[in-house]
């Protein structure tokens, strides 16, 4: 029993002590270039096996120029961001990270020839307060690298392609649209014409014009006499017979006269 207890008590301190060496991560982004006058972030992530605690967790970030000059502090972040209140990065150095996000990156406004350097930084969050520390070297130039070129032409050429297929998907749905739409008129036309069809079967009166002739033409030369109910003559007969019966009769009433 007693040596199971010593076992348990030498594992214990030995998970502690491997727990405090491992201590706290930072990760950086190594070397980096930035064009003069522009606005640069620093990019520093940390893992931590200790819970994060906003009011005690520190930042710190220092800069040492490549002339192997003095080591200087830059900025420093507990519960807010402390930036610079002199030297040449006051007004030009702002917080970019998140603390629960496990972000303790900063932004370098508008670099100068004069920023490059190394720039170190440090996370502190009690009770774990050692580990590695993150270096970045930094080097201002006056025009992007080939790399950042090719990385800037392929970001731009990936949005034009991207808008062009959103562009060509747009276009092929009101194609669908507009056939379908044409498709459906066609269905509702068709319908309409086979009852127009059947109903000219139906009535033969309900056809062309050309084609009711000679139905209209044997209404009008056909009179039924009305006194004894048999067919007669059409009255729209011919207008000399009617001229020669008058002269007829004309020359009767003379020979009466005499």
């Amino acid at each position: 029993m007693r040596a199971s207890g010593l076992y348990l008590v030498l594992f214990g301190l030995a998970a502690s002590g491997l727990q405090q060496i491992s201590g706290i991560k930072i990760y950086t982004s190594g070397d980096m270039e930035a064009v003069n006058g522009t606005d640069t972030k620093l990019k520093c992530s940390f893992q931590t096996s200790a819970t994060i605690n906003p009011q005690t967790l520190t930042v710190s970030w220092s800069f040492r120029p490549l002339n192997k000059g003095r080591e200087e502090s830059i900025f420093h972040y507990q519960q807010k961001p402390y930036p610079p209140i002199e030297g040449m990065f006051r007004k030009r150095v702002a917080w970019a990270g998140d603390i629960m996000g496990r972000d303790a990156s900063i932004i370098i406004r508008e670099v100068k020839f004069t920023y490059n350097g190394t720039y170190t930084c440090q996370v502190k969050n009690p009770p774990d307060v050692h580990g590695t520390v993150g270096e970045i070297r930094l080097r201002v130039v006056t025009t992007a690298s080939f790399s950042e070129l090719l990385y800037l032409a392929m970001a731009i050429g990936g949005g034009i392609a991207a808008v062009v297929v959103l562009l060509v998907i747009i276009v092929s749905c009101r194609r669908c649209k507009k056939k379908q739409r044409q498709r459906m008129e066609r269905d509702v036309e068709v319908p309409c014409k086979e009852r127009k069809e059947l109903k000219e079967r139906k009535d033969p009166t309900v056809c062309h014009p050309a084609r009711a002739v000679h139905l209209y033409m044997s209404q009008t030369s056909i009179e039924i006499d009305s006194s004894d109910g048999m067919i007669s003559d059409p009255s729209t007969g011919d207008p000399s017979s009617s001229e020669e019966d008058e002269r007829s009769t004309d020359e009767d009433d003379g020979d009466d006269s005499d």
